[in-house]
């Protein structure tokens, strides 16, 4: 199913969670593609749902390697959350911290009626069993990259030659091992740029 409209989609989380007492959407593109702007928009049309960012259990440096499984990903960890979560459960974890490396205090998350998630390498074979809902942000790899590197270079940052080395041969490497955009169960195409996606 491909969807165009962040209300359309937002019903459709709706509908799903009304069958059940808690439901997790994982939302999954690459990096650049808008995965975390989708969130923030789906977050505001679902009142009473929660956002886990995936930025908060993705190891900093480990990031800057190269891994064709986005091994920085702390999927066990994420795993646990969501698991908790997903049983109407609190759930503990420490996020990391991105300007120490290290991480920062335990935090605890009270588990919500819609949780979304979202994050590089997420639809894994060992947390596609936690994903309720499973969407795919489905802009090429080019564009997001684009997109990618002027929101970093906008925020400061200059991290072209990470794009290049490492952040889009680590998506194509994560492509040819898992077919995530295949995995998805809804596709997400933002209409313009700039637009929620």
């Amino acid at each position: 199913m491909t969807v165009t409209d962040v209300d359309e989609l937002a019903e459709r989380i709706r509908r799903r969670s009304s069958r059940r007492d808690a439901l997790v959407v994982g939302i999954a593109g690459y990096g650049g593609s808008g995965k975390s702007t989708l969130a923030r928009a789906l977050l505001a049309r679902l009142p009473g749902a929660m956002r886990l960012r995936g930025d908060d259990l993705l190891d900093p440096l480990g990031s800057r390697e190269r891994s064709d499984d986005w091994a920085a990903l702390h999927r066990d960890e994420l795993a646990a959350v969501l698991g908790a979560l997903r049983a109407g459960r609190p759930a503990r974890f420490r996020p990391v911290d991105w300007s120490t490396g290290g991480r920062q205090a335990e935090r605890t998350i009270a588990p919500a009626a819609v949780v979304l998630v979202d994050a590089v390498g997420l639809l894994h074979p060992a947390l596609l069993p936690l994903l309720d809902l499973t969407v795919w942000v489905d802009v090429p790899l080019e564009e997001a990259m684009r997109r990618g590197m002027r929101r970093d270079r906008l925020a400061g940052d200059d991290h072209d030659a990470l794009w290049r080395e490492v952040w889009a041969p680590n998506e194509r490497g994560f492509d040819e091992r898992y077919r995530p955009r295949d995995a998805a169960e809804a596709r997400f195409a933002p209409q313009a740029p700039g637009t929620p996606g």
